[in-house]
């Protein structure tokens, strides 16, 4: 376990945290809190400085800190450089003990006869031949199909290399995984995903993190940092606030009796200090006063206080888009879309990775035209859009006060400046060039801008990626208050569930509504994961033992799209939930059979792909049970038959290595044919 022991930590001469005592046990999942700047990443730093590792040494400055001298750590950096590696072995890197071993075996000329045979019992060990796989498993729950995992860190955006670095500290054999942030980048299916996996994950972690429903699914414990102590909180972050809340308020109650007897105290000392037939009661109210312990009162410690303004004009639609295609180079992603954006509008993006949430948005904005149908706006439409693209695009040189004059006009400096303080920028940050602000402040800074501009509509993607809970709150607060209409996507489920009234699913090319809440789309999530897992039941074969648990990542919308070419066939091929009405239309018989011979024309490749991946399977199979016959040979493991043995271990690692990847191919070829069925159906 681990245990601190009345532990206090200064840093750059400022007192973070004092008399730190707690107790961390294995299998806990801890969700590390507290408002910035209160020492999260110092625990975290301390933590790895105590294990021996880590880029920033901190000392303790009191105290001591236990940690079982066996444990293994892994920690999620909030950078990945540029690198030429590729992210499958990026991803591998994770696990060390299976990089080491396999790098070995790789390049044998630096590895003596003696030790080839001790190598090939570790891979055996941790069970190296599945490992690729594991990390194949990983990858496809963030997100990545199989088409990237051969390209290089360096050719990833920002977003998909902090995935890329989640992925490889999830591939770590840790005792111990510092988690900061993990889901800052990532959509809600890969945060769902994320959830399963944690829980499922037999090690402590401890989690930094500001999604409530996040924490709520995955920890069962709290470590909350604040005013210079850690308190340690059972249960999860609804749990942790009702409990705190009751502290709160017996130590507000605590702070007012406490103040009713200082004040009687006083008085009385005040009244009777010089007389001397007093003096000796005086003086022990002196003293009782000098022993009390100073009591704080109950803060209100949310900074944030925003509103949006009411809009000034508004019309109805705002916003209409009618049977329209969206993509890109004339190629639809989006297939007949129909969205109408209103004053009452408050509207959820729901969908897969990749499904096109994102561009669905820029049609909605004007930043992708549509390839057909109709797209107009309101002659009144005053959009306040934000995504990662507004808060790069920040003047790095400006500060907030200069940005906002620029949008104010001759409105006076105080009421800027109350205003910057309703989004935390007090002081010294108000002149302060952007340059030089975290992604937090940056995007508190781009919702400020947004919010002055008195928009009638909020076009939100992901809003609330490098933004705290107390921010979280106050917008959520603020949007609840807004006048106009919002269209949303995020994986902030709070938020979702808080704000909007309707969720749209984006899913196979369709945009349908959904007819559920958030909660629901969890479990839609779910059996769909599960569908595309499960075995193929329509080409009659059956999978092994070993093959029904392996994991098979999903290939992209766009991968499906190219398999389909028919127009027709692909239209049909949406999947959304049970109670959403879909219209089929009704064949003839001769017209099935037409449509049934389209069918097996267009699923024949992958059909074939399956039936020799099986073939090279059983063939492998043969030669490895060939293998085993000859290693169990006794006289094989004598010295003068080093080299015979040598021969053998090595061709046994290839042939389970080709065993592996086949079986991969095969789960991954059975998935695309069942995902091609399915939208026949």
């Amino acid at each position: 376990m681990i245990e601190f022991k009345d532990v206090g930590v200064r840093r750059d001469g400022r007192e973070l945290f004092a008399g730190a005592s707690f107790q961390l046990h294995p299998g806990h999942k801890v969700g590390l809190t507290g408002n910035n700047g209160t020492g999260k990443s110092t625990l975290f730093a301390l933590l790895l400085t105590q294990m021996g590792t880590g880029d920033t040494e901190v000392t303790l400055d009191k105290g001591e800190v236990g940690i079982p001298d066996s444990w293994q750590v892994a920690h999620m950096a909030q950078e990945v450089g540029a690198s030429t590696q590729t992210a499958i072995d990026y991803v591998l890197s994770g696990d060390e003990q299976w990089y080491e071993i396999n790098a070995a075996l790789s390049d044998l000329s630096s590895v003596s006869d003696e030790q080839i045979g001790v190598l090939h019992q570790q891979f055996d060990e941790i069970d190296g031949y599945r490992t690729p796989t594991k990390a194949a498993q990983i990858m496809a729950g963030l997100g990545f199909n199989t088409s990237q995992h051969d390209l290089p860190v360096e050719g990833f955006s920002g977003g998909w290399r902090m995935r890329l670095n989640l992925a490889k500290t999830l591939m770590s054999r840790a005792d111990l995984m510092l988690l900061d942030e993990p889901t800052n980048h990532l959509d809600l299916d890969a945060i769902l995903w994320l959830e399963t996996w944690i829980n499922a994950y037999t090690g402590l972690v401890i989690v930094i993190s500001h999604d409530q429903a996040f924490l709520d699914a995955t920890v069962g414990h709290i470590l909350h940092v604040e005013q210079q102590k850690i308190t340690l909180y059972t249960g999860n972050y609804q749990q942790f606030i009702r409990t705190r809340h009751e502290r709160m308020a017996q130590q507000q109650q605590a702070f007012e009796k406490q103040q009713a007897t200082k004040a009687h105290l006083d008085d009385f000392i005040r009244r009777f200090r010089a007389k001397a037939s007093k003096a000796k009661q005086a003086q022990s109210r002196i003293k009782q006063l000098e022993r009390m312990a100073e009591l704080s009162p109950m803060m209100a410690d949310n900074p944030f206080s925003f509103r949006f303004y009411e809009p000034a004009n508004m019309s109805s639609p705002l916003i209409e888009m009618t049977n329209a295609d969206i993509g890109y180079s004339e190629i639809p992603i989006l297939h007949n879309a129909n969205v109408q954006v209103t004053p009452d509008t408050r509207l959820g993006l729901l969908g897969m990775n990749g499904a096109g949430k994102s561009t669905l948005i820029k049609a909605l904005v004007g930043e992708l035209g549509i390839l057909s149908g109709n797209y107009r706006v309101s002659d009144t439409l005053k959009l306040g859009y934000f995504n990662q693209h507004q808060m790069d695009a920040l003047d790095a040189s400006a500060t907030p006060m200069e940005m906002l004059r620029r949008l104010a006009g001759k409105t006076s400096d105080a009421e800027l400046r109350s205003f910057l303080g309703s989004f935390d920028f007090r002081g010294d940050r108000i002149d302060t060039p952007s340059e030089l602000f975290s992604g937090g402040e940056r995007a508190r800074l781009t919702l400020a801008l947004i919010v002055w501009q008195r928009p009638n509509v909020l076009v939100l993607d992901e809003p609330t990626n490098h933004l705290d809970l107390q921010m979280r709150q106050a917008l959520t607060i603020a949007l609840q208050g807004f006048k106009g209409a919002v269209v949303l996507v995020s994986h902030d489920r709070e938020l979702i569930a808080n704000v909007c009234d309707e969720l749209f699913l984006v899913h196979d090319g369709r945009i349908d509504e959904f007819d559920g809440d958030i909660s629901d789309y969890g479990k839609w999530l779910a059996e769909k994961r599960k569908q595309e897992n499960s075995p193929d039941k329509n080409t009659g074969k059956k999978k092994s033992k070993k093959e029904s648990k392996k994991f098979v990542s999903r290939e992209t919308e766009s991968h499906l799209a190219n398999s389909q070419t028919n127009k027709q066939v692909s239209n049909k091929a949406s999947s959304v939930p049970a109670n959403t009405k879909v219209t089929q239309p009704v064949l003839s018989k001769e017209e099935q059979r037409k449509l049934a011979a389209e069918q097996r024309k267009l699923t024949a490749p992958i059909r074939r792909e399956i039936e020799n991946t099986e073939k090279a399977l059983a063939q492998i199979d043969e030669k490895l049970t060939s293998l085993e016959t000859k290693l169990a040979d006794t006289e094989l493991y004598e010295e003068s038959r080093k080299s015979d043995l040598l021969v053998l271990l090595n061709e046994q690692t290839a042939l389970q290595q080709q065993h592996s990847d086949n079986e991969e191919k095969l789960l991954l070829a059975m998935t695309t044919l069942e995902e091609m069925e399915a939208g026949f159906e």
